[in-house]
């Protein structure tokens, strides 16, 4: 008997730490960093593979005509990833960077399109790169409007907080002067190529100086930093930068956080609840089940993170102190799972651009154009609500072109040397409402490899968006011609939620417990040394990429815990 309580108290202590950070993906990374520099002993708990920089990114300096089946993925890896198989992502050097959709299925109740990548680092491997403030446009839009609630900061909260991650991050961007996307701590900015300058001040000077198109705000280097080199214009992001040109978890919290000697870093660590004390209305720990051996281990601390992405963070709060609320912690509101977010794209316009067949294109820039928000603004007034931006570029047509003249033999290959015409292309990326309706919950009949409980995804795009979209492609169109854009087509190909892969507002912000999980500093109301600091926590979803305010957030709030915590108040 005596042995048994010796060994459970030494099992505890060595499971014991100041700190847990759920997830490792861009906030996760963040909040360890914030955390193990604040001197707080830290462990980061991964469910996926660990996943080294510059070693684990095994395609990132192949040749196309090194990969086996060139680029494609096989019939296996279409079942093992039926998702993402669906869409772009299915290429041959990322395929394995996604999540194993026969180990980890999910209910469409709805069509929903769920991009996970568990594996150290998560998306952030992955992700676009575009970063964009929110202005008070954004933070005031809920309350303006009458919709939804209110969110509990605003932009001045803010501010210092994306100063403080823009600096670390590496940001490059255009200084512009606009309320509605406020400028930032920037590296020099990208350059965009002769037709996008000549279309941005065509389009600028037609609609009289209000449409604003602009080289991208990119977490791309433009100008190296300690430990990181700059952009080498690959353009091969998604599969891993060796030379750190952009954010990643792996090139740049990962090492400041291991830097500190605080934290420890735990693989194939899948949550399964976090431990909850009704008497101190505090969180003790986490349960977690090894994704290897399948057996369950328990680890200790005084603050908890939740930062396993927007969806999978509310998993862990659903199976997590459900002898209080049978709905799981932070369900107390009656708002847990509901709100779900994301931005619809899948729609815009394209044509070509006469008139500039002696220039040419340096290198693989790995961003683009980005037009600002106009619909809703200032004195524009549409039958919708809140607004939308467009992301694109222009190129000339490479080898992979159709030479309508030519089908065959020597001259075909000739003319396939030399580029061919320009063309422009732009994108819409629209704000989704946050409709209580529009949710997700635990599908307690389906289970996963491990036999947990799967999500059930209940949500999607209503008359205001749709609306939205036909303005989106009119707008596009309408943009296009003034520039003197020539054989201008669009297209909407349509949006199922998760497409945009922006997926927020499962556990949201608020000022009051009673309608929304948490309060203005990311913490869960009903146990406050639990904090949300991911896509969760979103109370309205804007129309710029979220990532960059996902860091300013986690920032902010892993400085306010530690003082809490410094102060004993929690």
């Amino acid at each position: 008997m005596i042995d048994n309580v010796n060994l459970n108290t030494k099992s505890k202590t060595q499971n014991t730490y100041d700190a847990i950070v759920i997830g490792s993906g861009i906030s996760g990374g963040w909040a360890a960093k914030e955390l193990a520099e604040k001197g707080l002993k830290t462990i980061m708990l991964e469910r996926g593979r660990n996943f080294e920089h510059i070693k684990d990114y095994k395609s990132a300096t192949k040749n196309p005509w090194e990969f086996a089946h060139r680029g494609n993925i096989t019939q296996q890896q279409k079942e093992q990833h039926g998702i993402i198989a669906r869409n772009w992502g299915a290429r041959e050097p990322i395929i394995d960077y996604w999540a194993n959709d026969a180990d980890c299925p999910y209910t469409e109740v709805k069509p929903f399109n769920w991009w996970r990548s568990y594996q150290l680092g998560g998306r952030s491997i992955l992700w676009g790169r575009q970063s964009y403030r929110w202005s008070d446009f954004d933070f005031e839009a809920n309350a303006k409007d009458g919709w939804a609630i209110d969110w509990p900061i605003r932009y001045k909260d803010l501010a210092p907080w994306y100063n403080y991650v823009e600096k670390f991050a590496g940001i490059s961007g255009s200084l512009e002067g606009l309320p509605q996307l406020p400028d930032g701590h920037f590296l020099p900015p990208m350059e965009m190529n002769c037709v996008e300058k000549d279309v941005a001040a065509r389009i600028k000077k037609h609609f009289n100086g209000n449409r604003h198109m602009i080289i991208g705000r990119t977490a791309n280097l433009t100008a190296p930093v300690p430990g990181r080199t700059q952009c080498q214009y690959r353009n091969r992001c998604w599969e891993g930068c060796p030379f750190g040109g952009y954010f990643s978890t792996q090139s740049s919290t990962l090492p400041a956080a291991k830097a500190t000697g605080n934290l420890t870093v735990r693989p194939y660590s899948i949550v399964t609840k976090i431990l909850y004390d009704k008497d101190s209305r505090k969180a003790t720990g986490v349960e977690v089940l090894d994704a290897e051996n399948n057996q369950t281990y328990t680890y200790y601390a005084k603050i908890v993170f939740v930062n396993a992405s927007a969806l999978n963070s509310a998993w862990v709060l659903m199976n997590s102190a459900t002898d209080v609320w049978s709905e799981g912690l932070g369900s107390s509101s009656g708002e847990l799972g509901h709100n779900i977010m994301d931005h619809h794209y899948n729609l815009g316009a394209a044509g070509s651009v006469e008139g500039y067949e002696d220039k040419y294109v340096y290198g693989r820039r790995a961003n683009g154009l980005y037009i600002v928000r106009f619909a809703n603004l200032f004195n524009d007034k549409r039958d919708y609500l809140r607004g939308f931006g467009y992301q694109g570029g222009a190129s000339r047509d490479g080898w992979s072109r159709d030479v309508a003249e030519l089908s065959i033999g020597a001259a075909y290959k000739d003319a396939l040397t030399e580029p061919g015409g320009w063309q422009i292309g732009i994108t819409g990326f629209g704000e989704l409402l946050p409709y209580h309706e529009n949710r997700i919950y635990l599908d307690k009949n389906k289970k996963d490899k491990w036999g947990l409980p799967v999500l059930a995804m209940d949500a999607e795009l209503k008359e205001n968006e749709k609306k939205m979209r036909v303005d989106i492609v009119s707008e596009a169109k309408a943009m296009l011609e003034s520039a003197g854009v020539k054989n201008i087509r669009t297209w909407d190909s349509g949006h199922h939620i998760g497409d945009g892969i922006h997926e927020m507002g499962s556990a949201r912000m608020g000022n009051d417990p009673k309608t929304s999980v948490l309060n203005k500093h990311n913490q869960v109301w009903d146990a406050k040394n639990v904090f949300v600091t991911d896509g969760a926590c979103m109370t309205s979803s804007a129309c710029q990429n979220p990532s960059l305010t996902y860091m300013a957030l986690t920032a902010r709030a892993a400085d306010f815990a530690v003082s809490e915590l410094k102060s004993r108040n929690i």
